[in-house]
């Protein structure tokens, strides 16, 4: 791998890294077109980092990624770039495209174990040297909570988060829902670790703190992505239902269904479950609905999907359960093993 560093090594606290997307973008006034600007020079484009009294370092990958372009390998880069890092500074602050940051925050909350510095992803909807930008507020913001520290001298927020308008949210409880608000992002199953206003308040009872703050964390890039997302809609066909339920290539299925875990009880449906889960695929119940969790027990059509077989994902985010699928089958290749830890609270990615 190769990256751009910017680093001055005489002092110590948080590094920038910049993935791509809109925030790091400058109008270029030869063609009038947006481009990545030098974040070597990121003094010169948010002079308000300069107030700050902790160094700020920066490194920039060396082929900025569209945030529709992310991928597993991206992630992977990203956790590599920590894991060597991890030790020099006190925190991290990940700028990222908005379109799929919610999936990167989710996959380094799995991906790294035992975490004990903030890793705060953020971006803007507005290039940061644009008039109206959102993207110095929210790196601002970013870097002061990366860099935050309680009574006892530890991190404030231990976690993977996206900080965006104003909000501080857990990584993996977070989901875009707004393509045009500066609000762009919401957390609706788990309340803000931290909300800035004249003051930034933190949520400390809603926060992660590691069991061990001397332990150092484990870095987890082995994944397996044989996953497939299943969104039921009236309407759907049983030649859509096989393709992806019965798939060869695919090891396990996010089923997107309707309220409390409810989809249709049609029996050519069900047969299908079952014969995806007779074949060794692991099926995992989310909703569709922003806020809200899985209960196969309230309904009918839900108790069937669970004597199937179907497991909950309780009120887990599509984002969080496909990131949690990815982490567990990349540690083993046991289904069982990987059944029973989806039923766990791993990161706080679900209420139970």
């Amino acid at each position: 791998m190769k990256y751009k560093f910017d680093t001055d090594i005489a002092k110590s606290s948080i590094l920038l890294i910049y993935t791509g997307g809109t925030i790091g973008m400058k109008m270029d006034s030869a063609d009038q077109t947006l481009k990545p600007f030098d974040f070597s020079q990121i003094l010169e484009e948010v002079p308000e980092l300069g107030k700050f009294a902790y160094r700020i370092d920066s490194c920039t990958f060396e082929s900025v990624i569209d945030s529709a372009d992310i991928e597993p390998k991206s992630w992977q880069k990203m956790v590599e770039l920590i894991e060597d890092k991890y030790d020099l500074y006190d925190g991290f602050v990940i700028l990222h495209g908005t379109d799929t940051m919610a999936y990167s925050a989710s996959a380094l909350s799995f991906m790294i174990e035992n975490l004990t510095k903030p890793i705060i992803f953020t971006g803007s909807q507005l290039p940061v040297g644009t008039a109206r930008t959102d993207g110095k507020e929210n790196l601002i913001s970013s870097v002061e909570i990366a860099a935050a520290k309680d009574s006892a001298g530890h991190a404030r927020v231990p976690e993977v988060c996206i900080y965006f308008g104003n909000s501080l949210m857990r990584g993996n409880r977070s989901q875009k829902v707004n393509s045009e608000n500066f609000r762009a992002f919401r957390s609706e199953n788990y309340p803000y670790l931290a909300e800035a206003g004249i003051n930034i308040r933190y949520n400390d009872g809603s926060i992660l703190k590691p069991s061990d703050w001397d332990r150092k964390p484990s870095f987890h890039t082995a994944l397996d992505t044989r996953v497939s997302i299943l969104k039921i809609h009236p309407g759907i066909t049983p030649q859509v239902v096989r393709n992806i339920l019965c798939g060869p290539e695919t090891r396990a299925v996010i089923l997107e269904t309707y309220g409390a875990g409810n989809a249709p009880s049609r029996q050519w449906f069900l047969d299908l479950v079952k014969e995806g889960i007779a074949m060794g695929k692991i099926i995992l119940n989310v909703t569709q609905c922003l806020a809200g969790s899985v209960n196969m027990d309230l309904y009918a059509t839900g108790k069937k999907l669970e004597e199937a077989g179907v497991l909950s994902g309780y009120d887990s985010t599509t984002e969080g359960a496909l990131a949690k699928l990815f982490y567990l089958m990349g540690t083993s290749e046991d289904n069982r093993f990987v059944t029973s830890e989806l039923g766990r609270n791993l990161r706080g990615e679900i209420t139970k």
